[in-house]
C-alpha cells in the first residue's frame, strides 16, 4: 500500500513516529510523509520513506488559510494517490480528514492532546468543537492517548465512544532509551524537557526552582527545548533570561538527542497543564529515572503517585516546589526504587510494539 503521514513538522515524526514509519516500510509499504519541511525531511527520506513539502501556518484558526489548507490537502492527496492517511496534530487532523473525505481516501488520525484550543477561551472551545464535528464526526477509527481525553471528547459531544480507541502516546523504543543508574553527584539536579510555552508549565517551574534553590542550593533546574515556539503561549527569552541570570535555571538550549541529559538527571519534571502522553516523561521513565509532574489528563497516566514518581497540583508553583523538595529529600534508596518502578510500568504498557500492532491493525480494518 500507499501510507501518507501527516503533521505540521517533520521532526515530530522523526522524534516520535520513527519506529512506526520504519515497520510500514518493513511490512513492504510505500511510505510519504506529507510535511512542512525541516531538518529532519532528510532524514525520513534516509530511512527510505519519501517526502512530500507541505505549505501551512501551523500556528491560528485564520478561516482563509484554513479553507486554503483544506485545498492543499485536496491536492496532494489527488497527487500522491494513497491508499490511506494517518494524521498527527490539530489542523492535519482536521483538515486533513475534510480534504479526504471528499477524495474517499481512509484517514486516521491521533488525537495526540487537546492543547490550547480547549485550554482556552469559552469561545475558543466553540471553535473547536463544531471543527472538531465537521472533521472528523464521521471517521470510523480515531486514536486518543490517555482515558480523561477519551470522556472529555465524548461528553463534551465532539466525538462518539465507538470511533475512538487507545494508544500509548507514541510508544517508546525500551532498547533505544535503555535504564541506567542515577548519577553519582552531590547536588539533586531537575531537567525539564519542553518547547517553551506556557502551557506546559514553563514559568510555574521556573518559579518553583526560584523558591527550592533558597532553601536547598545543592538543588539544580535545567530546561532543555527550543525557544521561538510557533504557539499562541509561547514565552520569550526576555521573560527567562532573569531566572537565568541568578541561576535557578540552567538553560541547555535544544538537542537532537535528548538521552545524555535525561542520564544526566535525578529527576524529569513537567508541570505542563494538559497533554495526549507526554513523551518527555515517557522517554525519562524508560531510562529508569523518577517523575514529576501535574494531576492532569496525560500526565498523571504515566506515573504512579508515589511509586515511580509525584503529582502537584496545576498552575500551583508551591505544590511544585513541595513536591521538587520531597523528592530532594528522599533516601537515594527510594529515589532509585522510583525510577525501577517507571521503567516497569512502560515495560508493561507503553512498548513501541503495542502501537505498531494496533496501528497495523486499523489499517487493515479501514482498507480492507
Amino acid at each position: 500500500m500507499h501510507i501518507v503521514l501527516t503533521v505540521n513538522a517533520c521532526w515530530n515524526i522523526w522524534n516520535f513516529r520513527r519506529p512506526l514509519v520504519e515497520a510500514l516500510l518493513a511490512d513492504g509499504h510505500r511510505v510519504t510523509v506529507l510535511a512542512p519541511r525541516d531538518t529532519t525531511s532528510a532524514k525520513l527520506e534516509g530511512l527510505g520513506a519519501q517526502f512530500s513539502e507541505l505549505d501551512m501556518d501551523v500556528d491560528g484558526l485564520n478561516p482563509v488559510s484554513s479553507l486554503a489548507l483544506i485545498d492543499n490537502f485536496r491536492s496532494h492527496f489527488h497527487a500522491l494517490l494513497p491508499d490511506v492517511v494517518l494524521s498527527y496534530t490539530v489542523k492535519n487532523n482536521i483538515f486533513g480528514a475534510m480534504a479526504a473525505r471528499t477524495l474517499g481516501v481512509p484517514f486516521l488520525p491521533n488525537v495526540t492532546g487537546l492543547g490550547t484550543l480547549f485550554l482556552g477561551s469559552k469561545p475558543l472551545f466553540m471553535v473547536g468543537k463544531a471543527l472538531y464535528r465537521a472533521g472528523m464526526g464521521a471517521l470510523p477509527i480515531i486514536f486518543v492517548q490517555n482515558d480523561d481525553d477519551r470522556d472529555f471528547l465524548t461528553s463534551n459531544g465532539l466525538l462518539r465512544a465507538e470511533q475512538l480507541r487507545m494508544l500509548p502516546g507514541s510508544g517508546i523504543d525500551l532498547q533505544s532509551f535503555t535504564a541506567s543508574p542515577l548519577p553519582d553527584s552531590p547536588d539533586c539536579i531537575f531537567l525539564m524537557v519542553s518547547r517553551l510555552i506556557r502551557d506546559k508549565g514553563t514559568m510555574e517551574y521556573c518559579e518553583a526552582a526560584r523558591i527550592v534553590r533558597e532553601v536547598r542550593p545543592d538543588c539544580r533546574f535545567q530546561l532543555l527545548g527550543p525557544m521561538g515556539s510557533a504557539n499562541r503561549t509561547a514565552i520569550s527569552e526576555a521573560e527567562l533570561q532573569p531566572y537565568f541570570d541568578d541561576g535557578s535555571i540552567e538553560y541547555l538550549g535544544r538537542a537532537d538527542d535528548v538521552k545524555p541529559h535525561i542520564e544526566a538527571a535525578h529527576c524529569v519534571v513537567l508541570p505542563s497543564y494538559r497533554e495526549g502522553a507526554p513523551r518527555s516523561l515517557i522517554e525519562a521513565a524508560a531510562m529508569g529515572r523518577p517523575i514529576i509532574t501535574t494531576d492532569v489528563p496525560g500526565c498523571r497516566a504515566v506515573v504512579k503517585n508515589g511509586e515511580s514518581g509525584l503529582l502537584c497540583t496545576v498552575r500551583d508553583t508551591a505544590s511544585l516546589a513541595n513536591a521538587c523538595l520531597g523528592f530532594a529529600g528522599m533516601p537515594g534508596s527510594d529515589k532509585h526504587a522510583m525510577g525501577e518502578a517507571g521503567r516497569a510500568l512502560m515495560a508493561k504498557d507503553f512498548d513501541v510494539s503495542i502501537v505498531i500492532d494496533r496501528y497495523r491493525a486499523a489499517i487493515a480494518e479501514l482498507v480492507g
